[in-house]
């Protein structure tokens, strides 16, 4: 049997494979194996990276890649918001920002590009 990685959102170890994506049936979270690894990789080198691998820092200006939902509201971030001046945490979440619309957002480094 295949050795799949946990849940990234609930740590569960009961994950499985759907077509492409992997799931976990305790959380009902779905992610591709691509994420997971460069979330893990991004994660063990200490540096907090974007999708596409560049190196980020306090300050930068970054432009979101993904259409993401807003957790709480039916407002959505589309692709291409420019996010300017974002802010590095610890934390599931890398980044702190406001977006212009929205407001204050915690954003992952695997959804956004640095400009």
């Amino acid at each position: 049997m295949e050795d799949l990685p946990n849940c990234p959102q609930c740590k569960s170890e009961h994950t499985y494979q759907d077509g492409l994506l992997l799931v976990c049936p305790e959380c009902a979270y779905e992610w591709s194996p691509e994420e997971a690894v460069a979330h893990e990789e991004s994660a063990s080198s200490g540096a907090i990276k974007d999708a596409v691998g560049n190196v980020l820092q306090d300050g930068d200006s970054v432009t979101v890649i993904k259409d993401l939902k807003v957790k709480g509201s039916s407002t959505v971030v589309k692709v291409g918001t420019k996010v300017r001046n974002i802010r590095l945490v610890d934390g599931d979440h890398d980044i702190d920002c406001k977006i212009d619309g929205i407001g204050a957002m915690k954003l992952k480094s695997m959804y956004v590009k640095k400009n």
